[in-house]
């Protein structure tokens, strides 16, 4: 049986939080793009990767 569900991983980049002292050089709103774009993926969306902003990471 099939499914629906997608399985990914983001890499959001090096964001300026407060975890870091705020030293990164991306905002957090910039790092939060892929994942809003994963969450709201379509039927036809990728399953199974590790992606970032540019596409997929290779390892």
């Amino acid at each position: 049986m099939g499914t629906s569900v997608k399985v990914n991983a983001a890499n959001p980049g090096y964001c300026a939080t407060d975890l870091n002292a705020h030293t990164g050089f991306r905002t957090a709103e910039q790092g939060a793009a892929i994942a809003v774009r994963l969450a709201t993926l379509d039927a036809d969306g990728p399953t199974g990767a590790y992606l970032e902003d540019a596409g997929p990471i290779g390892w």
